[in-house]
């Protein structure tokens, strides 16, 4: 119980300020502004799953990796059996090649396991910007043999090359593209990133769908009409079955199944 000095010290405090009650209605402002700015923006149903160490996009119901060599020695079944949350990786796009004559190590492991466990799988090929296209599609398809059931296959478009013009760049792109395509009867997805579909991708290459890499804010806004199937959220996550860090990605339709080679 306070003292009569404490007492009379309470009964002279001065109410709040004019500008104390001022500062105090703006921060509350803020805090609610934040909170509906928040919820406005996350229409993408982000949430922050330990599991595998990132937030997901829990809007969309189709989750996958993308590996190659880099991840090591991969247990497949142990990848296929992990659960997060009531949602289990559905697809994974495995590294073939690289440039003219590189094959990544791991790929006839890493494609055969991936079709044992059950994953829808796709591949890659890295694409050496200042290397002629012809050879590079010539490696990707004497590595590569696709099967029904199989997603189409991706150029990983990523880095770019003084060695050629821009027009030339384009150019060589269609002609990978146009290659792999007549190969395998089926189109091409485009790998590549914001600064590259806006340099190399729009109005050039329109009529192939997109698998982008952005890790920047909460939605793809910077893609105008770009038919973009595939989006890599996070390059940090985590997947048991794998040592250290994988790509995340989700796919933005309804049904997986849509896309694959035979459907």
């Amino acid at each position: 119980m306070p003292t009569s000095t404490q007492s009379s010290k309470i009964a002279r405090r001065k109410p709040l300020p004019r500008m104390g009650w001022f500062v105090l209605g703006v921060c509350l402002i803020g805090i609610g502004g934040g909170v509906w700015y928040w919820l406005r923006l996350n229409v993408n149903q982000w949430q922050h799953n330990p599991k595998v160490g990132i937030r997901m996009p829990m809007r969309y119901q189709v989750h996958g990796i993308d590996v190659s060599h880099h991840n090591a020695k991969i247990n497949w079944e142990k990848v296929r059996q992990m659960r997060i949350d009531d949602l289990r990786l559905q697809f994974a796009y495995i590294k073939a090649t690289e440039g003219v004559s590189l094959s990544d190590p791991d790929f006839k492991y890493n494609w055969s396991k991936a079709d044992e466990v059950g994953l829808y799988r796709g591949a890659y090929h890295f694409y050496v910007a200042w290397k002629a296209p012809e050879p590079q599609a010539e490696q990707f398809i004497q590595t590569v043999n696709l099967k029904k059931g199989d997603l189409p296959p991706v150029l990983d478009f990523e880095v770019g090359t003084n060695a050629f013009s821009r027009e030339q760049v384009i150019e060589n792109l269609k002609t990978w593209l146009r290659l792999v395509e007549n190969h395998y009867g089926i189109r091409p997805i485009i790998y590549t990133n914001a600064n590259f579909y806006k340099r190399y991708i729009k109005d050039n290459l329109d009529q192939y769908p997109l698998w982008i890499a952005d890790y920047s804010g909460l939605a793809l806004n910077r893609y105008d009409d770009a038919n973009i199937l595939f989006w890599q959220h996070s390059k940090d996550g985590t997947t048991e079955g794998i040592k250290g860090n994988v790509d995340y990605n989700v796919f933005l339709e309804d049904e997986l199944k849509s896309l694959v080679i035979g459907n």
